[in-house]
């Protein structure tokens, strides 16, 4: 039996377990990455280890979230990464070089390794035929120090590409439509292997489009072969070097497959407020809009950006409409200067902003009251954008500009069709020359110091950093107060939200406990540190989202000491448990009526239980009734659980 492009990388790198699907895997990591949000408590973490220098092939701290710096907290951040960085022998991206992914597609990714991240979107880098996940930040610190990255050995599933896309159909209504078919569930526990001739059709920038917002699907990652397409953008990167053909066996077996056919597909809009509330532009109609913000990881490349100013080009933005771009790195950045697209751009009334991520996460151009905001992003979450009544749609660049033009929202094909654009974009595809060579400048990326010089450099510590919170060992018994109830698809900005007034707290986990759940219920934080030892219920795929692990740190230093679900997203679930928090499962769905908030807990013989694997029975003291809860850990979840989390037991060991 053949096998997947995700088997071959998983076989060349398994330190531990079976590739069997669903078994617990150990994998050794080739490059790690992080982002400021999440970076600084990585590194608080990482020191705490006590390792005195990375054991990866390549490190890179880069600075994309946090650059509105309103107040000291975020440059004093950035001072300790950096300082950080140069002492453990990791390479820092500075703020203005670009967005973690786009830039480490651009200069740092290589098809066949492994790549963890500290940002859901990590799976970029399967656009080049890596095996890019995103985990929480403790994982990332425990991988630079040499160890394994642990995940249950997901299933491959092949999305077959056949046929080319349309005129002004893109890759992002690639996505938007296995995002329809699948939902935000569909992926988890899986990757996502995308064959077929289609494949052929797509560049780079698009394939890792694709495999960005997988992780919207739950995927743990997602991926493309590496093929004539990949050698062709690492040759224009000046790094054929690192160009490897990698492809899946011709009898690989994979645990589904479903097939597009490109041709078929039409321009798309994911709906308020969750990336697979998917449907066509023509089905949703024309809508008033008054915003248009084009950029993120998903949709910032040159080609993203060329497209966008050739349909601006001698337009004005509508009246009612703000429309705000951010390139996805310095590289696109200087060469839209050089080329003359940036001046397109800023005449047709664009607001420029840093190359970083800025709107995506809420950092900046929050939309009006109400407002319609179009997005090249990936996530619409109720209140991400920063206010929370706002009305957030994604879709390409192309629908995107051709809207911003309009005042309203518009399919880019009728837009043609009406004459609204220019003749020479109506052909088989809006002609964008790519440079065969891009513009190379690594002048903001600062190299760590050699190992001796490294001993004596020191690390830059502003006020707003706070120590990694400790954890205890797991009690024999556990008596707690439900202190939150919620539903299905919480996700980790409901959890913990992110956006200019939150973020620069992300190192100061007392600080930013304070917004814990506010978004749902603004009374959490006071009512769960007066309850002393709290459990929150939930229903399914509880903690999609951004793989920010301060949606487990917040509830830690709040008392939660369990969370109870019909089911949960990966990464948020190995988040819990990395940080001593027990995840558990309800046996019977239907029991979730049996737990209301405010009910006293009592789950007896907790630690024997998880120590022996053994099935967890709640006991709810205010009603009386008994439910059955499944764990479902793998041998080192249960010592990390009782050992109090991943740090405590790294330190035992």
């Amino acid at each position: 039996m053949g096998l997947t492009i995700t088997e071959k990388i998983i076989k060349a790198h398994l330190v531990s377990g079976d590739m069997v699907a669903g078994a617990e895997i150990g994998l050794k990591i080739d490059q790690t990455l992080t982002q400021d949000a999440t970076g600084t408590m990585a590194y608080l973490q990482f020191e705490a280890m006590g390792v005195e220098r990375v054991r990866t092939e390549r490190s890179v701290a880069y600075i994309d979230h946090n650059t509105l710096q309103s107040g000291f907290e975020n440059a004093d951040d950035h001072r300790y990464i950096q300082s950080v960085a140069n002492k453990y022998g990791i390479w820092f991206s500075r703020p203005g070089n670009g967005i973690c992914h786009q830039v480490h597609l651009e200069r740092f990714g290589k098809t066949g390794k492994t790549l963890i991240g500290s940002d859901s979107h990590t799976p970029t880098g399967g656009g080049l035929g890596m095996l890019a996940i995103g985990a929480g930040g403790l994982d990332v610190a425990v991988a630079m120090g040499g160890g394994a990255y642990y995940i249950n050995m997901p299933q491959v599933v092949n999305i077959k590409l056949s046929g080319r896309l349309s005129p002004f159909v893109t890759a992002k209504d690639v996505i938007l439509e296995v995002l329809r078919r699948l939902s935000v569930k569909g992926g988890v526990g899986k990757v996502m292997e995308y064959t077929g001739e289609g494949i052929k059709t797509l560049s780079v920038p698009e394939r890792a489009t694709i495999t960005n917002m997988g992780a919207e699907l739950g995927a743990t990652s997602s991926l493309f072969p590496s093929d004539e397409v990949t050698r062709g953008f690492l040759r224009a990167q000046n790094r054929e070097a690192d160009y490897t053909p990698l492809d899946a066996d011709e009898n690989a077996v994979y645990s589904e497959v479903h097939e597009i056919d490109l041709s078929s597909l039409t321009p798309m809009a994911a709906c308020p407020h969750s990336p697979d509330n998917v449907k066509a532009i023509a089905e949703i109609g024309s809508i008033k809009i008054d915003q248009v913000c084009i950029g993120s990881c998903t949709n910032s490349s040159l080609k993203d950006l060329l497209t966008v100013a050739a349909i601006l080009k001698g337009k004005t933005v509508a009246d009612n409409v703000d429309l705000s771009i951010a390139p996805g790195s310095k590289q696109v950045y200087q060469m839209l200067a050089e080329s003359g697209a940036l001046s397109d751009l800023i005449g047709a009334g664009a607001r420029i902003l840093e190359c970083v991520c800025g709107p995506c996460i809420g950092m900046g151009q929050s939309p009006n009251s109400g407002g319609v905001s179009l997005r090249t992003f990936n996530r619409n979450f109720e209140g991400r954008s920063g206010t929370k009544d706002a009305q957030v749609y994604l879709v390409s660049p192309e629908t995107a500009a051709v809207s911003a033009i309009a005042g309203k929202l518009t399919d880019p094909r009728a837009a043609v069709a009406n004459a609204a654009l220019p003749a020479e974009l109506s052909g088989d595809t809006i002609k964008i020359e790519l440079p065969e060579n891009f513009l190379i400048n690594d002048n903001m990326v600062i190299q760590p110091l050699d190992e001796t010089s490294a001993k004596t450099a020191v690390i830059q510590r502003g006020p707003n950093i706070k120590p990694f919170p400790k954890t205890v060992p797991l009690s024999e018994n556990i008596e707690a107060v439900v202190t939150l109830k919620v539903g299905d698809n919480i996700t980790t900005d409901h959890i913990m939200p992110a956006g200019a007034k939150i973020l620069p707290l992300r190192s100061n986990i007392p600080a930013i406990s304070e917004f814990c759940f506010t978004a749902v219920d603004e009374t959490f934080p006071e009512r769960a540190k007066n309850s002393g030892a709290g459990i929150i219920v939930g229903g399914n795929n509880y903690g999609q989202g951004s793989s920010r692990e301060h949606a487990a740190l917040a509830p830690l230093y709040l008392g939660v000491k369990a969370v109870i679900c019909k089911s949960f997203a990966r990464i948020h679930r190995q988040n819990l448990i990395n940080n001593g928090i027990i995840p558990l499962i309800l046996k019977d769905h239907a029991d979730y009526e049996k737990v209301s908030q405010n009910d006293k807990i009592f789950l007896g013989d907790i630690k024997k239980k998880i120590e022996n694997g053994e099935d967890v029975v709640l006991k709810n003291v205010t009603t009386g009734a008994e439910i059955a809860l499944v764990g479902g850990f793998s041998g080192r979840e249960r010592e990390m659980l009782v050992a109090g989390g991943l740090l405590n037991l790294t330190r035992g060991g």
